[in-house]
């Protein structure tokens, strides 16, 4: 079986980026919550067909280190007084089949670009995504035209820019010094570059508003989820009810599996619904003896918590307690505080309130209480 080629991907992030402004070089700054570097490492580490990475940083920025999330496959090599001899150390210190060698500062570089490289590596000695100059091409000095330039057959460059190994060590050694890219050194060596179509999202980070631009494109998209519940618990012997996580002296007590907590079940409900995770006797089956008697902020519990293991921040958390009696209002605000503790929630986002069904219904004989739950999850900046 014939052996899968190996990729590298070297990530320059040695300059000092003056023009982007800031105290600190731009790669070392934060976008969408996460520093420029992060967000390209993330691209990489997350592609399937990148074995290695090699991070290139100045020796001055060795103290930014401890704030990256570094892959298993990384390492790291300092880079030199100009972009070439960065690449080159970072060359040096690989022995991987093919190279991409992509700029730090082009964090929004998508997997399918990555792709088109790499694909067309496999027949061709090198590769570059480029899109193809649409705009009217001007010279000019001093702040005027002094001529147009036909714009066929000019391509505005792009990273990651791929190469066999071997070849373009050889030529960053023998003509690297003074060069914009490492696609102008493989042509001084004379190899041939092929063309892959870039992305307009693909932008590197030069000036002050290109972190505006860069942050949108990084957003993540809002993920809104909406989810209901409703349970019913008919009365038994005894002299309290549990009802959203508060002991309610009552004539009757109320009959369930756990504590039988009509509101926190409902709620719970609703979570698990918002997520299309079942429901609660799938995740806490009733003829589980364990469960019997629990209380039951521990099912409330484990649906917020996979929740947020599934990125959702909770919102808002509205639930109806339908009864006759006991009279629910003025243990409204102590309801709240408990469920918003259980929740991990400002009680401002959660609503307890109550109504009777007008003694119609079983509710109405006063044979069991019911409640229905409306929350709203949201995943996304603004979570």
């Amino acid at each position: 079986m014939k052996d899968v080629p190996t990729v590298a991907v070297i990530i320059v992030a040695a300059g000092r980026g003056q023009r982007a402004g800031g105290d600190v070089p731009k790669q070392w700054r934060k976008i969408a919550g996460k520093l420029v570097l992060q967000h390209t490492l993330d691209i990489f580490s997350s592609h399937p067909r990148v074995t290695e990475i090699v991070l290139v940083i100045a020796d001055a920025d060795k103290n930014f280190i401890e704030q990256l999330t570094l892959p298993n496959h990384a390492s790291i090599a300092i880079g030199g007084a100009e972009r070439s001899l960065s690449v080159l150390s970072g060359l040096n210190a690989t022995q991987a089949d093919s190279v991409l060698i992509h700029d730090a500062a082009r964090c929004c570089v998508s997997p399918e670009v990555i792709d088109r490289v790499l694909d067309a590596l496999q027949t061709a000695q090198a590769a570059a995504p480029a899109l193809p100059v649409t705009d009217a091409l001007w010279t000019g000095t001093d702040n005027h035209v002094t001529g147009m330039q036909d714009r066929s057959g000019f391509y505005h460059a792009q990273t990651p820019q791929g190469f066999k190994l071997t070849p373009i060590r050889t030529a960053h050694a023998a003509y690297g010094i003074g060069a914009a890219d490492d696609v102008e050194i493989a042509h001084r060596a004379g190899i041939e570059v092929s063309i892959v179509q870039g992305d307009a999202r693909n932008i590197k980070i030069t000036t002050p508003a290109d972190f505006m631009r860069a942050e949108k494109l990084l957003e993540i998209p809002m993920d809104i989820r909406t989810g209901n519940g409703f349970d019913v618990h008919r009365f038994e012997e005894g002299d309290h009810v549990m009802l959203c996580g508060i002991k309610v002296p009552h004539s009757q007590g109320l009959q369930g599996h756990s504590d039988a907590d009509v509101g926190m079940h409902t709620v719970t409900d609703a979570i698990y619904g918002a997520l299309c995770r079942g429901d609660i006797g799938q995740h806490f089956p009733p003829s589980d003896p364990h469960w019997r008697g629990v209380s039951s902020d521990i099912f409330l519990s484990h649906a917020c918590k996979l929740a947020r293991e599934m990125g959702f921040g909770i919102n808002h958390i509205d639930c109806t307690l339908i009864c006759e009696f006991p009279k629910i209002g003025p243990l409204s605000v102590p309801m709240r505080v408990r469920m918003a503790q259980i929740m991990g929630v400002d009680m401002d986002r959660v609503s307890v309130k109550a109504t009777t069904s007008e003694r119609l219904g079983f509710t109405g004989r006063g044979e069991g209480i019911a409640a229905i739950a409306t929350v709203t999850l949201t995943k996304g900046m603004a979570t």
